[in-house]
């Protein structure tokens, strides 16, 4: 399982590459580490790494998938940027209506199409369902708008980021 962990703004890509019980072997930034990791309690891991002992903390930040780390020296703001993270922020583009067409920002298969050419739609309304990555995800209009043309029909396959409704 490889991750982009953004730590204070700095990009770190981590991959567990093995674990036995403990003992996790991993690879940060392409080096690679085997550490003894226990869960203290709720939040709280002690990690040996080389005969050292650390304990660290992980605080949920506001939004999923951020945290507040702290050590006992310093304190750290980690984004986890995995592929739910990024489907997540796909869909909360919040440029979406600058936008002419509604695209799904992973691929996936069309589930259902609820309009056609000519259909007003309104604020909050359903457009087109998803299915990508074992979830069904609805995608609406923000605001009141006309549809233009329809371009996918149910059972298809589709690309990230491929326009599926054009909206006037």
């Amino acid at each position: 399982m490889a991750l982009e962990i953004y730590i204070d703004g700095r990009m770190i890509a981590i991959e567990l590459l093995h674990q036995k019980g403990n003992i996790l072997k991993v690879s940060i930034d392409g080096k690679l580490y085997e550490v003894d990791l226990v869960p203290v309690e709720k939040g709280v891991y002690s990690i040996l790494y080389k005969n050292k002992s650390y304990n660290v903390e992980l605080v949920p930040g506001k939004k999923p998938k951020t945290y507040e780390i702290n050590t006992l020296y310093n304190s750290y703001h980690v984004d986890i940027m995995d592929s739910e993270a990024k489907y997540l922020k796909g869909r909360h583009d919040d440029h979406m209506d600058d936008k002419e067409a509604i695209s799904s920002p992973m691929p996936g298969k069309v589930v259902k199409v609820l309009v056609k050419p000519g259909d007003r739609v309104k604020a909050g309304e359903t457009v087109v369902i998803v299915s990508a990555m074992k979830m069904e995800s609805e995608y609406k209009v923000k605001k009141d708008h006309l549809i233009r043309s329809v371009l996918v029909k149910e059972g298809d396959t589709v690309d990230g980021n491929q326009p599926l409704v054009i909206i006037e």
